[in-house]
């Protein structure tokens, strides 16, 4: 099943709607759905390299808006939020979220919002965790946009040997940008003065 929703993506980004599904694709991949915009973005920017920024800033905006929707599903339905994450393979009470988020919370979505791991996961237990909203939309923006960013920006001045690549290890390349951001994060709130 999985296979046949990847080659149903695969075959919406040649279409002539390809934004409007991408948007819709990174949307829905925030809070329920299994296959990331990548698949769609990586295509549409080698088709089209002189939209890359415009595409990758459309994944960025439905993600996050996506991204509220899995807050508020965790935040307003706790019942259907650990629902979905134990559907996920993330079976664990309420009161762990919340004791996480409070130890982890800006570390979690930071992380998580950039890797390939899925961002649903963060999005309904930040809900769970009520972890401070303003905080996870901006950390989602962040990492949601340097994310796709990137990926559009390889795409775009690397063309075809590059998709190959980051298909390959897009983990590893995330990850680097995740230790970029969080590094950043960590020499900020230690070294500017309070």
């Amino acid at each position: 099943m999985l296979r046949r929703t990847y080659d149903r993506v695969m075959a919406l980004a040649a279409s002539r709607h390809a934004t409007p599904w991408m948007a819709a694709v990174s949307f829905a991949e925030s809070s329920f759905f299994p296959v990331p915009p990548d698949v769609m973005l990586a295509p549409m920017v080698l088709a089209r390299p002189d939209r890359a920024w415009f595409l990758a800033g459309v994944c960025t905006a439905a993600s996050v808006l996506g991204g509220m929707l899995g807050y508020a599903i965790g935040f307003f339905f706790a019942g259907v939020g650990l629902k979905l994450l134990s559907l996920m393979g993330l079976g664990a009470d309420l009161d762990v979220f919340r004791s996480w988020y409070a130890e982890h919370g800006l570390l979690v979505i930071l992380v998580k919002g950039l890797t390939p791991i899925p961002y649903k996961l963060v999005t309904i237990a930040s809900g769970l965790a009520a972890f401070s909203f303003p905080v996870f939309v901006v950390a989602s923006i962040v990492t949601r946009g340097a994310r796709f960013f990137l990926v559009a920006g390889l795409l775009k001045y690397f063309g075809p040997p590059v998709r190959e690549f980051v298909e390959k290890r897009l983990t590893l390349v995330t990850s680097v940008a995740a230790v970029v951001i969080i590094v950043a994060f960590v020499a900020t709130h230690y070294l500017m003065p309070g």
